[in-house]
């Protein structure tokens, strides 16, 4: 470091926080405007070209070149009033991130000079390097072309001077090489199967959507002593470091008054989010020290993922500004709660209704029961898929801790409705469905007015649970793209309900009346499901893993092994079936999640064995140094009684001699592990080594975190977690 521990603590601690000059006016007034949303399309496009947009939106026809050309001259028009000059495909590739190459508008005129040009041509398709990013073999080195193309549903917005266009990801060979091509497909696929099922009780719905409520949660660290981290820097978490004597055990930061200098980087990120079209709702402190958690409200899941890539971006950019680093890594601070992003999912009509909320009448109840049971069903069957879907080497840090859900993928339903399912498995098939509502309680004191209590509760430890009117997917990761959870459970719940529609449709021609084949139809699921996945206990207790892997779910905990779900049979059958994924895509998917296993547990276990050797061993010896120093001094002058008076001095010695001896073997050992596992060609076999590997680093921390402990203040190197975890 440059700058001695001490002064780095000492700058951070003294910064103040950054005024932010909030717009005059009302967020209702500015929110959007940096979205080529409707009221942009109306103003800058013509009539014709408008409803030709509108109708690729809402329905999904397609655009010709004419119109295309009309709709990038009204975009161009709009985006140089706010002075941009370039446009970017923006697209989510197979990494941590998003991708975008920007272009100038400036073209040739044909007269010598330079014009401002943007065509239909440049806003429908462009051309990135698809050998530079993740593809599982789909592109090699010398196959280099793929194609980005405009996803119209999701509106174009500027970012400082560029315009950027949402945009699928292909390969030459039309293989999806990002995100979004495969989500939306999903989204497709869920609509497709939903909407037959739904015209059954109300003939006038024609789409059905997936809806997504994000909930981030994230850190925040004083740039400063993040410089001083190089496991921060290059890993997103701390490898080493001795727990604070105070963390989080008073439980005093979860929703307490936040610190000026984070308020105003809450405000910052928030005017850029409203400017963008991003209905941020919620902030406030989370439960661990210097975590903190945003949440908009809800949307359609594919705009929604989207706000969610772009949020991300806005916060690394603003907090530099108010001198913070934002930590998305699910643990990056070992013994306090990591961070999640919980994806609240729902299902609803084009006439307004809800799929996943109880109804008033026991029509709308069928209805309600219908989907919730499949969606159940849906996780029941794969549960090892849904799992995968969340899994990463960063992830598998929070999973299992006691913030965050166990690594086993059960369903949470609550008092109520699992009282609705047993005794629909007892009455006569046509009987009306009755579900209780909220009910008020009293709080005791007359001036407190009544309180309403939902007909569930809320489960923490329940990867999947039911919330009132949707499901909450907790064990998403707060790195993840969203997308990866969401196309694997829209995928999901598609297919089980294209199985329950051609279920039913036996039952009706035997002329059964709907209700009557409907519930028919539904309750030998009722009865799997109740048996399996839906689990309303604590699931941090060593008697569900046991109990549920007599269930039959899956509760392995090896990240690669994890992966395999994706090329199982069912998985492979179920997505092709849908057209979500081709069976190549799915292989190579699982050669880049094997990959980046490796690739971050390696990036790990290097920062370990260099941070031990340049940090941590030479500070060590440099205190022991002193201690030795200290015990021939004693021996000078009290050569009778130095071995009792030095006897602390001396047994420290020792320890340091063992621990550092203790980190150099384990370190050793670390290494030759990493050097069999480079050299391994198959991926699933390297990331199976690397999983060992990453097993190994806890060893090596815990001697590390032992000498921190003991060492002297003054001799540390690096700023300690009772410095880096409150922010003044």
């Amino acid at each position: 470091m440059s700058k001695h521990r001490f002064d780095v603590v000492k700058d951070a601690f003294e910064k103040k926080a950054v005024t932010v000059i909030a717009p005059s006016d009302r967020v209702s007034d500015y929110f959007g405007e940096l979205v080529f949303n409707r009221d942009k399309m109306h103003k800058y496009l013509d009539a014709k070209t408008f409803a030709a947009l509108d109708a690729c939106i809402a329905n999904g026809a397609s655009l010709d070149m004419e119109t295309a050309d009309k709709v990038a001259e009204g975009m161009k028009a709009w985006a140089m009033e706010h002075g941009v000059t370039h446009i970017t495909h923006w697209f989510q590739p197979l990494t941590d991130g998003t991708a975008e190459k920007h272009d100038s508008f400036m073209d040739y005129d044909g007269k010598g000079g330079m014009i401002e040009c943007f065509d239909g041509k440049s806003l429908v398709q462009q051309e990135p390097d698809a050998s530079s990013f993740p593809s599982g073999g789909i592109r090699a080195t010398f196959e280099a072309r793929g194609y980005t193309a405009w996803d119209p549903t999701s509106p174009v917005f500027i970012q400082g001077d560029t315009l950027c266009i949402p945009t699928v990801f292909i390969s030459y060979t039309g293989e999806a090489l990002d995100y979004k091509t495969p989500l939306k497909k999903a989204l497709k696929a869920v609509n497709d199967a939903a909407v037959p099922i739904c015209q059954l009780f109300d003939p006038s719905v024609k789409r059905v959507f997936a809806y997504l409520g994000w909930e981030q949660e994230y850190f925040l660290v004083d740039e400063d002593l993040y410089a001083a981290r190089p496991d921060l820097m290059l890993t997103g978490r701390t490898l080493m470091g001795h727990a604070a004597s105070k963390n989080q055990q008073l439980e005093d930061h979860y929703f307490g008054a936040i610190p000026s200098r984070v308020a105003a980087f809450m405000r910052d990120i928030e005017i850029e989010a409203y400017k963008l079209g991003i209905p941020l709702k919620t902030r406030h402190n989370e439960v661990a020290p210097n975590q903190f958690e945003l949440a908009p409200i809800y949307g359609e899941c594919n705009l929604s993922n989207d706000q969610n890539q772009m949020m991300m971006n806005i916060m690394n950019s603003v907090a530099r500004k108010h001198g913070f680093v934002v930590l998305f890594h699910e643990k990056p601070f070992e013994g306090i709660n990591g961070s999640g992003k919980h994806n609240n999912w729902s299902l609803g009509t084009d006439t307004g209704t809800p799929l996943l909320a109880p109804g008033k009448d026991a029509k709308s109840n069928l209805q309600f029961v219908t989907f919730f049971v499949n969606v159940l069903a849906a996780v029941q069957k794969h549960n090892a898929l849904l799992k995968a879907s969340i899994a990463s080497a960063t992830n598998a840090h929070r999973l299992g801790a006691n913030e965050a859900p166990p690594a086993i993928i059960s369903a949470f339903l609550g008092r109520t409705m699992t009282g609705v399912l047993r005794t629909l498995l007892e009455v006569p098939s046509d009987t009306p469905i009755e579900i209780a509502g909220k009910k008020g309680k009293s709080v005791g004191l007359v001036e407190i007015p009544e309180i309403f209590v939902d007909n569930t509760d809320r489960n923490r430890t329940s990867p999947f649970a039911f919330t009132g009117n949707r499901f909450e997917f907790r064990a998403v990761g707060s790195s993840a793209n969203c997308a990866a959870a969401m196309t694997t459970l829209n995928a999901a719940v598609a297919e089980q309900l294209l199985d329950f529609k051609a279920s039913l449709d036996k039952e009706l021609s035997a002329g059964k009346a709907l209700n009557v084949a409907v519930m028919d139809t539904l309750k030998p699921i009722i009865k799997s499901i109740i048996d399996t996945v839906c689990f309303d206990g604590n699931g941090y207790t060593d008697e569900w893993k046991a109990e549920a892997e007599k269930r039959g779910l899956d509760t392995g905990v090896s990240v690669p092994e994890m992966f395999k779900a994706f090329t199982a049979k069912p998985s492979v059958d179920m997505f092709t079936r849908l057209g979500v994924y081709s069976a190549k895509e799915l292989e190579a998917r699982n050669e880049v999640r094997w990959e980046t296993y490796s690739k971050k547990v390696q990036i790990e276990a290097r920062v370990t064995g260099r941070m031990a050797a340049n940090h941590v061993v030479p500070a060590a010896i440099g205190y022991q140094n002193l201690l030795l120093k200290n015990i021939r001094l004693m021996k000078e002058d009290f050569p009778e009684d130095y071995k009792e008076m030095a006897a602390v001095q001396i047994d420290l010695a020792k320890d340091i001699s063992s621990l550092v001896s203790d980190i150099r073997s384990k370190v050793s050992a670390m290494v030759s592990a990493r050097k069999k596992a480079n050299a391994i060609e198959d991926e699933y076999a390297k990331a199976v080594a690397y999983h060992e590997i990453a097993e190994s680093l806890f060893a090596i921390r815990k001697s590390i975190d032992h000498l921190e402990e003991i060492c002297d203040n003054d001799t540390w190197p690096l700023p300690k977690y009772r410095e880096i975890l409150f922010i003044n």
